[in-house]
């Protein structure tokens, strides 16, 4: 859902909530008590892969220290199993209300690293994102905007990040998350732009085989 369509949705519900119907004699409820977390709550469930997962029921064992099975056959036939898993996998499911079904399935643990893509402008280089464990995010290559942290959200990767504007105001950046492999992450964001990267890959310096000989110790004795 866009930003904008999601504050529009808030504020119906919450003018409805203060609002009186005629006729109806309900009371007015002042601001302050009106909650509206639930609109804003986090419906996933984190936790472990566990021992017992297989490739159609993930064995989550959850933050809360439950051990539960969910079935991700409907997830995989709509294609919303992202980076797939294996033991120990920190895993992020969006499941049906008795938590049987998965919905959504995010590989918390494949999404950390260096995702990188080549530069729009000109192509000569790679920018990207780091996504690190804790929450953190960093920017690769890029001065015009700096990421500051990251998390998931009912499926969505939010991320935050300030611009190199001089006004320093942190802004959320909402993406959908269409592919998730081991070396790929293709986002989505809210104005329909795709973001296509692939996992930063460091080079090692090549061994030419060649060794300094550094002398004896006796030839550096005065």
């Amino acid at each position: 859902m866009k930003t904008a369509t999601m504050k529009k949705t808030i504020l119906a519900l919450m003018t409805a909530a203060l609002m009186v119907c005629c006729g109806s004699g309900e009371k007015k409820v002042p601001f302050e008590e009106v909650n509206v977390d639930y609109i804003l709550k986090d419906s996933t469930i984190y936790g472990l892969c566990g021992q017992g997962s297989t490739t159609n029921s993930l064995q989550l064992i959850t933050d809360g220290g439950d051990t539960i099975m969910v079935s991700v056959e409907s997830a995989r036939s709509q294609e919303k199993v992202f980076g797939d898993y294996s033991v120990g996998d920190e895993m992020a499911v969006i499941t049906t209300q008795d938590a049987g079904k998965a919905l959504m399935v995010i590989n918390k643990s494949m999404l950390l690293g260096n995702w990188v893509m080549p530069n729009p402008i000109d192509g000569s280089s790679e920018i990207g994102i780091s996504l690190n464990k804790g929450g953190t995010a960093e920017s690769i290559d890029q001065s015009s905007i700096v990421y500051k942290s990251w998390r998931l959200f009912n499926g969505t990767l939010q991320v935050t990040a300030t611009r190199d504007d001089g006004i320093d105001m942190e802004e959320n950046l909402n993406f959908t998350i269409k592919e998730l492999t081991a070396n790929t992450l293709v986002l989505v964001d809210e104005e329909d732009d795709v973001f296509e990267y692939e996992r930063q890959t460091i080079e090692e310096e090549e061994d030419l085989g060649i060794e300094l000989d550094w002398g004896d110790e006796e030839d550096f004795r005065i």
